[in-house]
């Protein structure tokens, strides 16, 4: 694809520098994102300035509210792509190319400079009202040899229910289509909802599948979040035909699901492993304020509804008011306004010295993406990223060195080192 390369004039935000442009999709717009020179990163004024919703109180020092790092490589941002759809996803997929899943029902196969390659179709029903519809998809640790896919989507059951449903199948690309689907897991019971369902996927190294589910959002479905004999609100660790992965922490708990691997959860729609240490890192929506970010530990409770830094949406308490309970585990960090965290992605390149290991989160509300510094499991540093965009962030990606990202609008945005 060629590009129309444009230097622009600086626009100053949050820790960087950076410039919008508004240029139609059919060539790819470089946004220049500079910074000033700095030897080394230092600390600042946390980013967030606003009032909180709540006056509760941090269970640490630097669970909230940590001080601002600010990026002092040159970077820029690229618009390589618009108005491609309603995409929820984006993972690398083969021969420099990004599958990009689309919330009414089908994916599309993008090359790396964002030219649409093929559309993929065949898939199962999806309901897409409001936060519903295709949602997130990952390959199968061997696909070069399998070709096979899995993806989450939100199926419907009867008497305008729905569900949490996870299908494997296999792409044909010669045909542009999917072929041999298999749902291969249903998050019961099914709610008559479109909110909160979770939805995040990621295989680990030994090629199980761990998944996401909220509890969408309904009263009926916020307290079977610490039920263990319900799906709502859950973190699930599965094998590729859908069966518990061996030694799951309840597997000998006849009250529980098998295929749990952490409960508590509200709506988690970012997960991911860090591929410096393996750990499983989760984000999640919190009612207002309260969005978390959690170390996923086997069998662990992570507190919700019991225990929250938010409040209601309509401004009262929740439960009984409470941030702290013996048995349940405290966030990493949370935030408070929130920021709606979607997909996150960890960076393990360096050709941006200062992101190696570091998350980043795309925000919707928020429209930003969240940097975060990580180190002992604690949040030593956080920036905001692409404020001035005005976007909605759906989902993140690493792929060499660089990182792709999409948003509400269809737009497919590239980060990368300055060139």
């Amino acid at each position: 694809m060629q590009y129309n390369k444009i230097i622009l004039p600086l626009c100053i935000i949050i820790g960087v520098t950076a410039c919008n442009n508004s240029n139609s999709n059919n060539n790819s717009t470089a946004i220049h994102t500079d910074s000033a020179a700095m030897p080394n990163e230092k600390l600042l004024p946390p980013v967030e300035t606003q009032k909180p919703n709540s006056n509760y109180t941090p269970a640490f020092e630097g669970q909230t509210r940590i001080p601002a790092v600010k990026t002092v490589t040159a970077y820029q941002v690229d618009k390589i792509a618009g108005k491609i759809g309603e995409p929820w996803a984006i993972i690398p997929y083969s021969n420099d190319r990004f599958l990009i899943t689309d919330k009414s029902g089908f994916m599309q196969i993008i090359s790396a400079d964002g030219a649409v390659l093929k559309k993929i179709t065949g898939f199962p029903e999806v309901d897409n009202r409001a936060q519903g519809g295709l949602l997130d998809v990952a390959l199968d640790p061997d696909f070069t040899q399998n070709k096979t896919i899995y993806w989450a989507f939100s199926e419907k059951q009867k008497n305008d229910g729905n569900l949490t449903a996870i299908a494997k199948g296999i792409i044909n690309e010669v045909e542009d289509k999917i072929e041999k689907v298999s749902v291969i897991f249903r998050v019961l019971p099914a709610l008559n909802s479109t909110l909160h369902y979770g939805s995040r996927l990621v295989f680990d190294k030994e090629g199980y599948l761990y998944f996401s589910a909220g509890e969408r959002s309904i009263l009926e479905g916020r307290k079977q979040a610490q039920d263990l004999k319900s799906g709502l609100g859950k973190i699930f660790k599965i094998t590729k035909e859908g069966k518990p992965a061996p030694g799951n922490p309840f597997a000998n708990n006849s009250s529980a699901m098998a295929s749990i691997y952490t409960y508590g959860h509200r709506n988690p729609q970012s997960l991911d492993i860090n591929p410096a240490t393996g750990e499983l890192w989760e984000a999640e929506f919190g009612p207002r304020g309260g969005d978390e970010l959690n170390l996923i530990t086997a069998g662990k409770n992570y507190g919700w509804p019991v225990i929250t830094y938010g409040i209601e949406y309509y401004g009262a308490i929740i439960g009984d008011a409470i941030q702290q309970k013996e048995g349940m585990e405290q966030p990493v960090y949370y935030w408070d306004p929130v920021i709606s965290p979607s997909g996150m992605t960890f960076y393990p390149g360096n050709e941006i010295p200062e992101w190696e290991n570091n998350l980043f989160i795309g925000g919707l509300s928020s429209q930003q993406i969240t940097r975060l510094q990580l180190q002992n499991h604690k949040v030593t540093g956080e920036e905001r990223l692409l404020t001035n965009l005005n976007e909605r962030f759906r989902d993140i990606a690493f792929f060499k060195g660089m990182l792709y990202t999409i948003t509400d609008n269809g737009n497919v945005y590239r980060i990368k080192k300055k060139s």
